[in-house]
């Protein structure tokens, strides 16, 4: 069965400028259960995470300020927002939906968050919209309970996971791969295990030919026994903030690689959604649903 996290709380309304892109957390299980890609069954709404589990991932200093919402005004500028109990709330439930759907995944092949991809996250600061990281948040929770031993983390969205390169930078089993605009946010790049870079006005063609080729290397390479997926639609060519030129069509294509590419290799997959920021919040909703319309194609 397909499992996928979802809370109200994911839509939580944001100082105004930032509540467009929220829309589409609401929308994209509407759309799913509307259409019959899905049912009710399918969602499940993940609880608090124990605070152990955050500050095996990021700094306890960093953590303290978080929980006791006293960042200062310039880590809160970094982040992009201002710092409150319920937007806390929100990624401490989105981090927890990703480790309870990468173990769903483990028992059914995949499994979704419909939040999450919060990759800008590092071990000592928030930015770019994300607070904590929650793909690496429960990489180590796979980890530390020995459920898994090799963990390759594919970032497919527009902008380089740079909190999660920093986080996981020491750490030989969990390999990070990153293929981003080179001219984009953040403007100062960490170092992935694998960085590919595009330049701007990268079509349909030059990305998915990369794409197999990296995904060839990083299979056959790292062998792992455990994939986190973060399926960002902000390489569009119609994202206001992407740069990049993909088609939707493109765009499905490339989680059809992935999705074939963990099957190929009998290794279970958590997906989480990442960035989308094109005009028009329809082209959003139908991109990321695409990514579930292909894993439930491929996998159920």
């Amino acid at each position: 069965m397909l499992k996928i996290a979802y809370h109200p709380l994911y839509a939580h309304p944001l100082p105004e400028g930032h509540r467009f892109p929220m829309l589409k957390y609401e929308l994209i299980p509407e759309q799913l259960l509307h259409e019959g890609t899905i049912i009710q069954d399918n969602l499940f709404a993940p609880e608090l995470l124990d605070e152990k589990y955050i500050i095996s991932t990021h700094s306890q200093d960093y953590w303290n300020h978080l929980k006791n919402l006293t960042l200062s005004a310039k880590e809160q500028r970094r982040i992009g927002f201002p710092l409150t109990a319920q937007l806390l709330e929100r990624e401490i439930r989105i981090a927890k939906g990703t480790i309870d759907g990468a173990l769903f995944a483990m028992k059914y092949g995949a499994a979704f968050n419909v939040a999450g991809g919060t990759h800008h996250a590092g071990r000592y600061w928030g930015e770019g919209f994300c607070l904590l990281n929650d793909q690496a948040i429960a990489a180590n929770y796979l980890l530390n309970n020995n459920l898994a031993y090799r963990i390759l983390i594919i970032d497919l969205d527009v902008h380089q996971g740079n909190g999660t390169a920093q986080i996981f930078e020491n750490e030989p089993n969990v390999f990070t791969f990153s293929m981003h605009g080179a001219d984009n946010f953040p403007f100062r790049k960490e170092k992935s295990d694998l960085d590919i870079a595009l330049p701007n006005g990268t079509n349909d063609e030059a990305f998915l030919t990369e794409l197999t080729i990296a995904l060839q290397f990083v299979f056959v390479n790292h062998q792992p026994d455990f994939v986190f997926y973060l399926s960002g639609v902000d390489v569009l060519e119609t994202d206001k903030l992407g740069k990049l030129a993909l088609t939707k069509a493109a765009c499905k294509k490339r989680d059809q690689l992935v999705f074939e590419a963990c099957i190929e290799h009998q290794v279970p997959v958590q997906v989480s959604m990442g960035g989308g920021y094109s005009s028009n919040i329809n082209t959003i909703v139908d991109a990321h649903c695409n990514t579930f319309r292909v894993a439930t194609n491929l996998y159920f």
